[in-house]
C-alpha cells in the first residue's frame, strides 16, 4: 500500500489503472468520473484543508493497487456525490450506467459511520456496514479503502474523535477485511489504530525494532542468500523477499504475555514458486538443510483457510542460531494472500463475476450475514448475534466429504447441522464426530469431521435452542416452532374471540362487517385479521379489549386495569414472577430503563398505555412525582437471577484501575457487562452496565470500590 505521498493525482491514478485496464471505453469511463467528481466537490474542503476531491482520488488509487475493475475505480471517485454533493443515484445511472451508480448509492448507506456514545446510533451504523456486505462484495472493499485513506489522516481529528474511529475500525473494519483475506489493508488498519489508539505502545515497538533492524536485516539477508543458493541447486525456480513483521501483531503477541525477544518470526522470509508441486520440495529442501521446530509446520494448501488463503508455513533454526519463520506460496497464492477476494475481479461466470461467486460460495460468513439480517427483530439483537457468530475467534471443521465448515468457538454439532442447510437441523436425530457417537451439546473442535444423522419424519426440540451456541442456529430453531405456534395460536385466537363474542351475545356477522376489522387492525397496527387471531391466541390481546375497540360504551382495557388496581379488595397473590403486582394475576411486568431496580431496591410499578406495568425504583424522578397509575409492586422473595444497573465510578486516572475494579467482581456474583470511558476535567469517569443479584451484593462492591486507590466514589445513576 503506498504510505508514502499523501496525494494522488489523477494523472499518476490514470498512469496506474493504464497498467491493467487496457479497454480504452473503460479508461474514459474512470476519466469522466474524476471530472464529475472533480466538479461536484468543487470548493468542499477536508477537515485537512486540502481539495476535497484528493480523498475520492487516494481511495481509487488504494483500490488501483489490488487491480479493482474499472467500476469499482470509477464509483470510488464518485462514493461521496450522493451524500455530499445533492447528486442522485438516477443522475449517476443516467451518466454511468446501473452498476456504477449501484455500487456509490451501497457505499453512501454505509458512509456515515462516526461513532458516538449513543448506542442506538451506533448499532444502526453497524447494522447499516453488515447487511450492506449482502448487496455487492465491491461495496465493502470500496468502504475499507475509504476507512484505510481516512485512517491515514487521522492525525487531523482530536484525540477522542481518534480512539473512536480506532476502535470501530478494529472491531468492525479489520475482521470484515480478514474474512476477505484483503492482508494488506488489514495490516495497515491494525497498524494505524494501534497508532492512535495506543500511540506509547506503538513508538515503543517501533523503537524495539529500529533498535534491531541493523542485526535484523544482516541475518535476514544471509539467510535469503543461502536459501537462494539451496533451492538454485535442486532447480527450484523462485524468488525470495523479506517479510516485515506487522507492528501490530507484535503488539498482540506481546500482549499475550510473550517478550519481545521471543518473538522469532521477526526474522521472517517468503519464497515465491511457480507451481503447488515446486511448494512442497522447496519445503521439503529447505527442511533438509534447516531443522524445523516441531508443531510449527502449517499446510495451509491442502487446508486452505476459509478466506481463501493458502501457504506453507515453518519455524526452522537458521543462520547464526536465529529462528526464521518461511512461507512457501505460488505467486497465485500470494495474490490472494495479500488481496482475497479482490485478487479475482475479473471474468463473468453465469451472470456474475468470480468474485461475487466466490463471497457467495466460500465465504459463509456473508451467508450468515444476510440469515442474520433478515431474523433478527432489532438493531441491538443483530449487532449481538454478528459478534458472536461472525466477528469471534473461529474453529473449522469438516463434513464427511471434506468441505471445510466455518464456526465459532463453542459451537456444537446443532449450529453445525444448521450451518450446513435448515433442512439438515430441522431433521437432525445424533451426530458422529471423527467416528464416534456424540451427544448433541458436545463442543467442537478444529479439525473435527462431523455426520449428522437425519431422519424426515423428525423434527427440533424445543430444549435444542439452549443447547446450540450461535444465533443462527438459535433463530432456525425458534422459527420452527414459532411456525408451529402461529398455526396453534391462529386457531385458538378465532376460538377466543368467537366465543367471547357468543357471551356478549354480539352477532359475529354485525361484528365482522369490513369497517369493524379494518377499524381493528388500524388500531393494533396489524396487516390483517390471521395477524389479530394469533394475537389474541398467544395471549397478546384478550379478545374482551378487541370487541371494546368496537362497542365503545364498554370500559377499554387500560379502565379495567385501572379500576382493578385501584379497588380496596386488592389480594397479595403468590405468582412466580419476579415482581408480584398487588391485586393483579396476569400482566406484562417490564423493569424500567431510567434507574434500573434491582432485587432490594424500593419499587413502585406504574401503568403505562397499552405496554403493561413499568417498574421504577421509589426514588426514581420520573415516578416520585406522579400520583395517578401508580400501583404497589414487590420483588418476589424466591428471585434466583441477576439483573442489570448503571453505575459511575470516578478516578483520579485510569492507569490499570479498571484491572481492578473488574478484580472486585470474581468474588462478588457480580459481571460487567460494558464499560464506557469519559475523560473529566478531573481524572476519568468509568460508566459501569453490572449484571447484579441484589442490591445488597451491589452496595458491597460500591464500598470495597471506594476502598481502593484513587478511586474518588462510586455511584448509582438514573437517566
Amino acid at each position: 500500500m503506498r504510505k508514502d505521498k499523501p496525494n494522488i493525482t489523477f494523472d499518476e491514478l490514470y498512469d496506474k489503472i493504464s497498467t491493467y485496464i487496457t479497454n480504452e471505453s473503460d479508461r474514459k469511463t474512470i476519466k469522466e468520473a474524476y471530472l464529475f467528481a472533480k466538479e461536484k466537490h468543487f470548493g468542499q474542503k477536508r477537515h485537512t484543508g486540502e481539495d476535497y476531491i484528493t480523498h475520492p482520488l487516494n481511495v481509487a488509487y488504494i483500490l488501483s493497487e489490488i487491480n479493482a475493475d474499472y467500476q469499482t475505480i470509477s464509483a470510488a471517485l464518485l462514493h461521496d456525490t450522493i451524500e455530499d454533493c445533492n447528486v442522485t443515484k438516477e443522475e449517476l445511472e443516467k451518466k454511468f450506467g446501473s452498476e456504477i451508480a449501484s455500487l456509490v448509492s451501497g457505499v453512501t448507506k454505509i458512509n456515515k459511520l462516526n461513532i458516538t456514545t449513543d448506542s442506538d446510533a451506533t448499532l444502526a451504523n453497524h447494522r447499516k456496514i453488515l447487511v450492506g456486505l449482502t448487496e455487492d462484495v465491491r461495496v465493502i472493499i470500496i468502504k475499507l479503502a475509504d476507512r484505510l485513506h481516512n485512517m491515514r489522516t487521522l492525525w487531523i481529528l482530536s484525540e477522542k474523535s481518534q480512539k473512536e474511529n480506532c476502535k470501530e475500525t478494529l472491531e468492525i473494519l479489520v475482521p470484515i477485511a480478514h474474512r476477505l483475506g484483503m492482508n494488506q489493508i488489514k495490516s495497515e488498519l491494525e497498524d494505524l489504530s494501534l497508532r492512535y489508539s495506543k500511540p506509547d505502545v506503538y513508538f515503543s515497538i517501533v523503537e524495539k525494532l529500529n533498535q534491531s533492524k541493523l542485526e535484523r536485516d544482516s541475518n535476514v539477508e544471509l539467510m535469503k542468500k543461502n536459501l537462494t543458493e539451496l533451492l538454485n541447486s535442486h532447480g527450484i525456480k523462485h524468488k525470495i523477499k523479506g517479510r516485515a513483521k506487522s507492528i501490530y501483531s507484535i503488539y498482540k503477541k506481546l500482549d499475550n504475555g510473550k517478550r519481545f525477544s521471543d518473538i522469532y518470526d521477526l526474522n521472517a522470509l517468503r519464497v515465491f514458486v511457480d507451481t503447488e508441486q515446486d511448494c512442497y520440495q522447496a519445503i521439503g529442501i529447505i527442511h533438509s538443510k534447516y531443522r524445523p521446530i516441531p508443531k510449527r509446520f502449517k499446510d495451509y494448501i491442502a487446508m486452505p483457510k476459509e478466506n481463501g488463503y493458502q501457504s506453507l508455513h515453518t519455524t526452522v533454526f537458521g543462520e547464526n542460531g536465529q529462528l526464521y519463520e518461511v512461507q512457501v506460496r505460488t505467486y497465485d497464492m500470494d495474490r490472494v494472500a495479500e488481496h482475497g477476494i479482490a485478487s479475482h475481479w475479473s471474468y463473468k461466470e453465469k451472470g456474475k463475476t468470480i468474485m461475487q461467486s466466490a463471497m457467495e460460495e466460500k465465504l459463509q460468513f456473508f451467508r450468515s450475514i444476510i440469515e442474520l439480517s433478515n431474523e433478527e427483530e432489532n438493531d441491538e439483537m443483530f449487532v449481538n448475534s454478528v459478534k458472536e457468530d461472525v466477528l469471534k475467534n473461529m474453529i473449522y471443521v469438516f463434513t464427511p466429504k471434506g468441505d471445510v465448515i466455518e464456526l465459532p468457538l463453542g459451537s456444537t454439532p446443532i449450529d453445525f447441522a444448521y450451518r450446513v442447510h435448515s433442512k439438515v437441523g430441522d431433521s437432525m436425530v445424533g451426530a458422529i464426530v471423527n467416528g464416534n457417537i456424540v451427544p448433541l451439546d458436545y463442543k467442537l473442535n478444529d479439525n473435527d469431521i462431523v455426520k449428522i444423522n437425519t431422519n424426515k419424519s423428525s423434527f427440533p426440540s424445543r430444549e435444542w435452542i439452549n443447547m446450540a451456541y450461535t444465533s443462527q442456529a438459535k433463530n432456525k430453531i425458534k422459527s420452527f416452532f414459532n411456525k408451529i405456534d402461529k398455526e396453534e395460536n391462529l386457531k385458538k385466537g378465532e376460538e377466543l374471540l368467537n366465543k367471547e363474542l357468543r357471551k356478549k351475545k354480539i352477532s359475529s356477522i354485525d361484528f365482522f362487517k369490513d369497517e369493524n376489522i379494518e377499524k381493528i387492525l388500524d388500531e393494533l397496527h396489524i396487516d390483517e385479521l390471521a395477524d389479530l387471531y394469533i394475537g389474541i391466541g398467544s395471549n397478546k390481546y384478550s379478545p374482551i379489549s378487541i370487541i371494546n375497540i368496537i362497542n365503545t360504551e364498554e370500559k377499554s382495557r387500560e379502565e379495567i386495569l385501572l379500576d382493578k388496581v385501584n379497588s380496596t379488595s386488592k389480594v397479595n397473590i403468590n405468582v412466580k414472577n419476579d415482581i408480584i403486582v398487588e391485586g393483579i394475576d396476569e400482566i406484562k411486568v417490564n423493569i424500567a430503563s431510567c434507574c434500573r431496580p434491582v432485587p432490594g431496591d424500593r419499587i413502585i410499578g406504574y401503568i403505562t398505555k397499552g405496554n403493561g406495568i413499568t417498574v421504577h425504583r421509589s426514588v426514581c424522578p420520573n415516578v416520585s412525582e406522579l400520583e395517578e397509575r401508580l400501583i404497589d409492586v414487590r420483588w418476589n422473595d424466591e428471585i434466583d437471577k441477576n439483573y442489570s444497573t448503571n453505575i459511575l465510578v470516578h478516578t483520579l486516572d485510569n492507569k490499570n484501575i479498571l484491572i481492578d475494579i473488574i478484580a472486585k467482581t470474581a468474588s462478588s456474583d457480580i459481571i460487567v457487562q460494558s464499560v464506557n470511558t469519559v475523560n473529566s476535567m478531573d481524572g476519568y469517569i468509568f460508566e459501569m452496565v453490572l449484571s447484579v443479584p441484589n442490591k445488597e451484593k451491589l452496595n458491597k462492591f460500591i464500598n470495597s470500590l471506594e476502598m481502593l486507590e484513587n478511586i474518588i466514589k462510586v455511584e448509582r445513576i438514573i437517566k
